[in-house]
């Protein structure tokens, strides 16, 4: 789930911190080779999960238990197996569709783009999360901006900024990693929006093992100006590379 769904990465150029409208630069062919390289690391051919998502605001705290499966880039399926009273609602994204099942009124909703931008399941990520799930060397120009010791481990920031073309969101995003032998461990990411302001952080802790990679079992983001508001997802189990079939991702699979 990328984020999982999708999966988030960030670095300002000083400009843009200054409040300036971002400047496209050309890739570099090196941040291209990482950055996809932490894109499988999540992602996998296919995957498997069962996780907790704790959401926090001013008004509520919620937790959820969910299970998740995707292929590729195109299919998610999560669907929520606690509380009871939540049991059974369903998401799934095929292509740059999304749907929602809700059991209690055994409705199938189809998510119009005016939904896009609206919360998924309560939390901070929203449903455009789910569908922008592309490789972000896809969407966006990538350059290495720091590399070297921070906080006594060895670090590598990568800064984003929107190709010309891509039909995205976020103005710009910062992603920091760790290097830990051959491993680039997503440590934060900072969004920001087309004037360059912040919007967004999603930190990454407790590095555990999981399928054979190493990477982080919790993720939180917060929402800029809101430091007691967050979203959290915890990563019970994860696998990757089992064989799923199209017809697992199909409106009849979700009603299940």
């Amino acid at each position: 789930m990328k984020t999982k769904w999708s999966a988030a990465i960030i670095v300002l150029a000083a400009a843009i911190i200054c409040g300036h409208a971002p400047e496209a630069f050309p890739s570099s062919s090196r941040a291209d080779e990482i950055l996809r390289k932490i894109d499988d690391m999540w992602r996998g051919k296919s995957s498997h999960a069962k996780l907790m998502m704790r959401v926090k605001t001013a008004n509520y705290t919620r937790s959820l238990g969910m299970e998740a499966w995707s292929k590729g880039k195109e299919k998610t399926l999560v669907r929520i197996i606690s509380p009871i009273k939540e049991k059974g609602t369903a998401t799934l994204k095929s292509g740059t569709e999304i749907y929602t099942y809700l059991p209690k009124t055994d409705r199938t909703i189809r998510l119009t783009s005016g939904m896009m931008m609206g919360s998924w399941m309560g939390s901070h990520f929203t449903n455009d999360d789910l569908v922008k799930e592309s490789r972000l060397t896809d969407d966006y120009e990538t350059r290495i901006t720091f590399e070297g010791r921070r906080d006594g481990k060895e670090m590598m920031e990568f800064t984003l900024i929107p190709k010309p073309e891509a039909a995205v969101v976020w103005g710009k995003i910062v992603l920091l990693t760790e290097i830990d032998g051959e491993n680039y461990i997503p440590v934060r990411e900072d969004f920001f929006d087309e004037d360059g302001a912040p919007v967004r952080r999603m930190t990454f802790s407790d590095v555990k093992m999981f399928g054979g990679r190493k990477m982080p079992a919790i993720q939180r983001v917060t929402p800029s100006g809101k430091p007691d508001e967050y979203t959290e997802l915890f990563y019970e189990e994860l696998q990757f590379d089992m064989p799923l079939g199209d017809a697992f991702f199909s409106i009849s699979e979700l009603r299940r």
